[in-house]
């Protein structure tokens, strides 16, 4: 039974390529959301943990155990996350289940392009999500995570890359 989490900046494809695989609706399989159970305002999260990056820090500790509770039938639970893959790997070690982290990446220019005209969302276009992109691309080349560059490739072959892991982790013994 493993958990795989899928992570990147805003705009590099994360929640599309994990409903594309909710889709094919795999034996198995089952997909999470990050944010399905709210985020709170900048005020909460610093009234509440101490800031942005504790609430990150806490919501993904919330998730990964949330996600070991699950039925033993699910023997893959894919988390959506816009969250440091340090804070997985951290949290990874109080679940009983596999964790693996895979970061999906895009060209900063195609990012702005997805943000700007398929969100509708150009507020999130900021020095300070270039900077997270940046950061998250470092930590995963650090930890030497899987990297998938979401730039030129289309929803489904995205979705396509992250089920030969999901393959890989249903092959596990139970």
């Amino acid at each position: 039974m493993c958990i795989l989490v899928v992570t990147g900046a805003s705009g590099v494809g994360k929640t599309t390529a994990v409903r594309a695989i909710e889709a094919r609706t795999l034996a198995g399989v089952r997909c999470f959301y990050f944010d399905s159970v709210g985020v709170p305002t900048a005020e909460e999260m610093r009234r509440d943990h101490g800031g942005g990056e504790q609430w990150q820090s806490w919501a993904t500790r919330w998730w990964l155990a949330e996600l070991d509770k699950l039925n033993p039938e699910i023997r893959v639970a894919i988390l959506d996350g816009q969250t440091r893959p340090s804070y997985i790997i951290e949290a990874a070690k109080s679940v009983s289940r596999t964790v693996e982290i895979v970061l999906l990446d895009c060209r900063q220019s195609e990012r702005e392009r997805r943000l700007h005209e398929g969100r509708g969302q150009p507020e999130l276009v900021t020095d300070e999500m270039n900077s997270w992109a940046d950061y998250l691309r470092r930590q995963a080349d650090a930890l030497r995570l899987p990297i998938v560059d979401t730039t030129r490739l289309a929803t489904q072959a995205v979705a396509d890359r992250l089920v030969e892991v999901v393959d890989r982790l249903l092959a596990l013994p139970a």
